[in-house]
């Protein structure tokens, strides 16, 4: 079943997507080329469905999205942002299990 939840961002829609979202957002900076980024995008889609309502998912392959790599720091994939009312309140890089990225995500509810 393919999250609804998940959002494919673009310089034109990360604005109103990312840093206008009312509810916390992780953002997964990807590429094609990239086996681990392969690895980890069914765990982005678990999280999405399991976190339907509670926080947004947003892909942003940075070959095609280069401004938005840069504008954020991004030097390798898969890295992971979690924003908060348009800041970045986290970021992981590489790949991470679930259960990792789930304490990640749930820190940023409880509040």
């Amino acid at each position: 079943m393919a999250a609804t939840n998940l959002i494919q961002l673009t310089d034109a829609n990360f604005k109103s997507e990312v840093l206008e979202c009312p509810v916390p957002v992780l953002v997964d900076f990807w590429a094609e080329w990239c086996g681990p980024c392969k690895m980890i995008a069914p765990v982005i889609d678990e999280l999405a469905n399991d976190y339907d309502g509670k926080v947004r998912f947003g892909k942003i392959n940075v070959d095609d999205q280069q401004n938005l790599a840069t504008q954020y720091g991004i030097r390798a994939v898969p890295t992971l942002l979690i924003f908060k009312g348009g800041e970045v309140v986290e970021q992981v890089v590489g790949l991470r299990s679930k259960r990792d990225l789930k304490a990640n995500l749930d820190k940023y509810l409880a509040f």
